[in-house]
């Protein structure tokens, strides 16, 4: 992955992960040359990856995104709060509130529980189990 502009838009956990996997694959490989502030953000992006390898992101991809993008649509809802919906994976009523702004003028219950269903049938949940890049990405 290729960050083309830098101040284009937000990123999601998913895109920052796949990002530093994508780092760390290639710092792992030339880590001889690389100079002290490489080493730096190398160290920064590994302990980064070991926070997100504990998160939902650590199974969703661009596929599974953009499907839960689509089928969030019609609720109105800002670029934002559809960041977070990805980013959180709220499964009660009460994250729910606390991620989308005014959410008890904006959507009835009813629409609430069905936020909660998408959120659940296209974001997986985080499973844990072996991962490919922390067990020795960066020799760590």
């Amino acid at each position: 992955m290729e960050v083309v502009n830098s101040k284009g838009a937000v990123l999601s956990n998913c895109e920052v992960y796949s990002l530093l996997q994508d780092l760390c694959q290639q710092g792992a490989k030339g880590r001889r040359n690389l100079a002290k502030t490489q080493t730096h953000l190398a160290n920064i992006a590994y302990d980064t990856l070991k926070y997100l390898e504990k998160t939902p992101c650590r199974n969703q991809n661009p596929e599974i995104i953009q499907r839960f993008l689509q089928s969030v649509k019609d609720f109105k809802l800002t670029k934002a709060e559809k960041l977070q919906l990805i980013n959180l994976r709220p499964t009660t009523p009460v994250e729910m509130q606390l991620i989308i702004e005014e959410s008890e003028d904006r959507l009835t219950e009813e629409q609430v529980e069905e936020l909660i269903s998408l959120v659940e049938l296209h974001l997986p949940e985080n499973s844990t189990g072996p991962t490919q890049m922390v067990n020795g990405a960066l020799g760590q």
